[in-house]
């Protein structure tokens, strides 16, 4: 990746975790496009460069994590199993970015209810789900070429994909609840769907 290519994709997450963190601070509707700017460092005329408006800001964290995890797994060891190399590439992208070490880490349970509410908004929770939709196509092209099938016409990687950013929203509710090791988190949610869900013995 060249440099001009990386100082993008450093102001793409500055916005978004910028945007993140004012709108679970202030609430959604307490925050401007210009604050999330300045907070960034970068002017209103560069964050609408990015992003079409705070929704956006916000999801695209997801879908920027989700796509970097389909280029890990395609870089993954080739005889590697395949939910093993999912398991390896999701936990790989949840390392906190300089955007994020550069900030005093917040208080746990004021963190959480402001992000709870923040996935409460409307225009969020539409952003989330669009950017959902390209995070799976991502994925299942990734699953496809490990595979050696093809997302357009087989439903396998389709469905690996779609089942493991199913595992991956549920891990990131669990962990706003509970506050457990996100590694240990997704490992065991991974681990249960290459299973096959069997119920619990308990």
């Amino acid at each position: 990746m060249g440099l001009r290519e990386r100082k993008k994709q450093e102001t793409r997450a500055a916005l978004s975790w910028a945007a993140i963190r004012l709108i679970v601070e202030r609430g959604y509707d307490r925050v401007l496009v210009e604050d999330i700017a300045n907070e960034a460092g970068v002017s209103p005329r560069t964050f609408n460069n990015y992003f079409g408006g705070k929704a956006e800001a916000v999801a695209s964290r997801h879908l920027d994590r989700m796509q970097r995890m389909a280029d890990t797994l395609r870089e993954r060891p080739a005889g590697e199993p395949l939910w093993e190399a999912i398991t390896h590439a999701m936990i790989e992208q949840y390392r906190p970015g300089p955007e994020v070490t550069a900030h005093p880490r917040p208080d746990p349970d004021a963190w959480t209810a402001g992000l709870r509410l923040m996935f409460e908004v409307p225009a969020i929770q539409a952003a989330t789900l669009r950017a959902a939709a390209q995070a799976a196509e991502a994925v299942a092209a990734a699953v496809g070429a490990r595979t050696g099938t093809d997302p357009a016409g087989d439903m396998y990687p389709n469905l690996v994909a779609a089942a493991a950013l199913a595992a991956e929203d549920v891990v990131r509710r669990v962990f706003m609840t509970t506050h457990q090791g996100i590694d240990v988190l997704i490992t065991d949610a991974l681990q249960q769907i290459s299973a096959g869900l069997p119920p619990p013995s308990h």
